[in-house]
């Protein structure tokens, strides 16, 4: 398959994929609505970076190993799980903030930290595996030139990167901000809320 047709392909289907509600939109929400634009940016930053782990692997032909064992599933699964509820129930505790608008600036310790939840948030989703299956099947063949597999990878991060920015962005203008902060407190529960539901079903769905 020639590269831009593969990139063309690539670009439809993970912004299909990225655009479905889950983990992913959960906590970019989260962190925008309760920390501000640069928090949610950085998230998304984060997001993106935990594709390489999962394009890594793709690349090497471990996701169809991944894909295929019961046993390596079910440690993501709950790894993933456990993840997702114990950030949701940080929210579930969130306490009234001071003031009503989210700071702007973001400490470095707490930059790290943001990108680091966003990584482990992408990179530990047990459905990520077989997703990859799917999509480097469509476009990868075994005598693909590594550089083009990087191509692909680094693609798909940006695709990420792109769509995930563009909601933060659209969620910390001045007009959005301004109704959700009002009750910043109680979004940050129900977020958090739906964020013990997704790791709930994430460790209770059957994936295969």
């Amino acid at each position: 398959m020639e590269l831009v047709h593969g990139l063309l392909l690539i670009t439809v289907i993970h912004l299909l994929a990225a655009a479905a509600p889950g983990p992913d939109f959960v906590m970019v929400t989260q962190q925008t609505l309760s920390k501000g634009r640069k928090s949610g940016l950085l998230c998304s930053l984060g997001i993106a970076l935990g594709l390489s782990v999962h394009i890594a692997y793709s690349a090497f032909g471990l996701a169809t190993v991944i894909a295929n064992s019961s046993a390596a599933l079910w440690a993501i699964k709950i790894l993933g799980g456990t993840y997702l509820a114990y950030m949701g129930i940080k929210g579930l505790l969130s306490k009234p903030r001071q003031s009503a608008t989210p700071a702007n600036g973001v400490a470095e310790s707490s930059a790290v930290k943001t990108i680091a939840t966003g990584f482990l948030c992408n990179a530990l989703n047990p459905k990520a595996p077989l997703y990859f299956v799917s999509l480097f099947t469509l476009v990868l063949s075994p005598d693909m030139p590594l550089h083009v597999i990087a191509i692909y990878g680094i693609w798909i991060m940006l695709i990420q990167l792109a769509w995930f920015s563009i909601v933060a962005t659209l969620l910390a203008s001045p007009p959005v901000a301004k109704r959700f902060n009002r009750f910043g407190h109680y979004i940050d529960r129900a977020l958090g809320g739906a964020m013990v539901a997704l790791g709930i079903k994430v460790m209770m769905t059957r994936i295969t």
